[in-house]
């Protein structure tokens, strides 16, 4: 089986690559190779690249950004998903999508489930909604793995961004009333290959039965001030010396941004354990290995 990975240079496609290679020939495509900025290309490369299964992370996630620059993000995050799943349709070719928190408004207390009514904040969110709407217009395979709070060792994201700042300052001020589940890129590839693993004979059935769309995080939830804590409590006890003495609670009206944030990010993973029998680490337990690999690093 030959796997087109996209966007394999973010934190998602690029933890993708190695376990995915347990179930087939993994092809890696970069923007050199599937460019979601000019999505009139993207039927021709897919035919030159002959998948079985496309697996797609790729998106335009600078949320902030996206407010300025809302035509191209919606070009990466709507039209791009659209094409991809109208030529996996017409050559009944299974695609994994990869969506985002974002598509909700962030309100109430309630877990986020599959079927919660979507209603984007942001211009990001928007896009990404769209994107899902783009997959759903054609009748194929497919599913949509909405994911959230998304980080790794590398690449550019909170984790590293606290162990950053971590070292240069004395005192932090993170948001504290944004709640959800800190959810490595390492994560969300074991569950979306053990999803792929067990089903690899019949996905549109497999997929079928999830409603097309399937919630991955990790379990429990925290702040991001609770994050923070617990990224520079982790660094610490691997030895990496650390400027910083007090990580203090920010409202997000005190942090503004050009893209509304949602305060509620939590997911319900029913659906997960339900229809594929898969649990996920809590988000603490999710955390450690990252640590790992970033701290010698910092030493």
């Amino acid at each position: 089986m030959r796997i087109v990975v996209t966007g394999v240079t973010g934190q998602v496609g690029k933890a993708l690559v190695t376990p995915l290679a347990q179930l087939g020939t993994v092809v890696p495509a970069d923007r050199s190779v599937l460019n979601f900025a000019a999505p009139t290309t993207l039927a021709g490369a897919l035919d030159r690249l002959a998948p079985d299964l496309i697996v797609n992370p790729a998106a335009f996630t600078a949320v902030d950004r996206a407010e300025d620059e809302r035509d191209l993000a919606f070009t990466i995050n709507g039209e791009a998903p659209g094409v991809l799943a109208e030529w996996a349709a017409r050559r009944d070719v299974p695609l994994v999508h990869f969506s985002t928190d974002y598509v909700f408004n962030g309100q109430g207390e309630a877990r986020w489930r599959e079927d919660s009514p979507t209603a984007p904040l942001s211009v990001y969110g928007a896009s990404k909604h769209a994107g899902e709407d783009a997959l759903r217009a054609f009748d194929g395979a497919h599913l949509i793995v909405r994911t959230s709070w998304v980080y790794a060792a590398q690449g550019a994201n909170f984790l590293r961004t606290i162990a950053r700042l971590a070292r240069g300052r004395t005192e932090l001020k993170v948001v504290a009333d944004q709640l959800g589940a800190p959810t490595s890129a390492r994560i969300i590839a074991g569950a979306v290959t053990a999803v792929l693993a067990a089903e690899t004979g019949n996905l549109r059935e497999c997929f079928g039965r999830s409603g097309g769309v399937v919630n991955i995080a990790a379990s429990g939830e925290t702040s991001w001030q609770g994050f923070a804590t617990a990224i520079v409590e982790g660094l610490k006890s691997r030895g990496v010396a650390l400027a910083v003495q007090s990580i203090l609670p920010l409202r997000t009206e005190d942090y503004p941004t050009k893209a509304k944030r949602p305060h509620n990010s939590r997911f319900d993973l029913t659906r997960l354990q339900d229809v594929f029998g898969l649990t996920t680490l809590s988000w603490r337990e999710a955390l450690e290995p990252e640590l790992d690999l970033l701290a010698p690093e910092m030493r």
